[in-house]
C-alpha cells in the first residue's frame, strides 16, 4: 500500500515540472518582447542638387589640376626648376586636393544626379563630336553600372596619389598623375565625345546621337 504522503509527491512533483516550463518559456518570450526589432533597411535621402557637369568644373577638374601641377619641372630663362611639396604644410595642403578628387568620384555615382541643371545645356554642347546632355544622361541611366566603374577608376588613381602624398613620395605622386589622367580619359570617351575620332578612339558606333537617342514616335 502507498504511503499517503509519497502518493502527494508523485502528484506534486509534475506539476511543478510544469510550472517551471511555463516560466521559462514566457522569460523567453519576455526576451524576445523587449530586443528591438531587427532595423529596416532605409533609403538613404540623398539630395543630388548640383550636376555632374557642376561637379566636373567645381570639384573633379578643379582638384586634378593641382595634382597634376603640384610634381613638375619648369623650364625657363633663368634654368630649370624642380617643383614639388617639400614642407609638411604644402604636402597637407596638396593631400586635401587628393581626398576631394577622390570623394568627388563617389558624388559623382550618386543615384538620380543630372548630367546638368534642368534648361541648361553643356558648356561645348553642339560642338563637333560630342554628345548632348540629353544623350549623355540617358547612356548614365540606361547603364548606371558601367558609369559607377569609370568613376570608381578615378576614385582609385586619386587614392593612389593620396597614397604617395602620406608617403611623401613625389616621383609617385607625379607618376600616379597618369593613372588619373586615364581614369578622366575613358569616362570622357564613353559619355562625352565618343564620335570625336583620334589616337585609339575610333568613333563610336553605339554611342551616336542615333544610338544614344530615343526613338521619336
Amino acid at each position: 500500500m502507498t504511503h499517503p504522503i509519497r502518493r502527494v509527491a508523485l502528484v506534486v512533483a509534475p506539476f511543478s515540472v510544469l510550472v517551471v516550463g511555463l516560466a521559462l518559456t514566457l522569460a523567453s518570450c519576455a526576451q524576445k518582447d523587449s530586443a528591438p526589432p531587427a532595423a529596416a533597411e532605409e533609403k538613404v535621402p540623398y539630395r543630388p542638387t548640383a550636376s555632374v557637369q557642376d561637379l566636373m568644373v567645381s570639384v573633379i577638374d578643379l582638384n586634378a589640376d593641382i595634382l597634376w601641377e603640384s610634381v613638375a619641372v619648369i623650364s625657363s630663362e633663368k634654368g630649370t626648376e624642380e617643383k614639388q611639396p617639400r614642407t609638411d604644410e604644402e604636402w597637407a595642403t596638396v593631400r586635401a586636393h587628393a581626398v576631394a578628387l577622390m570623394e568627388g568620384a563617389n558624388l559623382l555615382m550618386i543615384p538620380g544626379r543630372q548630367i546638368v541643371e534642368p534648361g541648361k545645356k553643356l558648356q561645348d554642347e553642339g560642338t563637333e563630336g560630342n554628345l548632348t546632355a540629353a544623350q549623355i544622361q540617358k547612356l548614365k541611366d540606361d547603364d548606371h553600372m558601367a558609369f559607377a566603374s569609370r568613376a570608381l577608376a578615378l576614385h582609385d588613381s586619386a587614392q593612389a596619389a593620396l597614397k604617395a602624398i602620406d608617403e611623401k613620395n613625389a616621383q609617385a605622386l607625379s607618376d600616379v598623375g597618369g593613372a588619373i589622367d586615364e581614369a578622366c580619359e575613358q569616362c570622357h570617351t564613353k559619355y562625352w565625345y565618343p564620335n570625336q575620332a583620334g589616337p585609339g578612339n575610333p568613333p563610336a558606333a553605339a554611342a551616336t546621337p542615333a544610338a544614344a537617342e530615343p526613338a521619336k514616335k
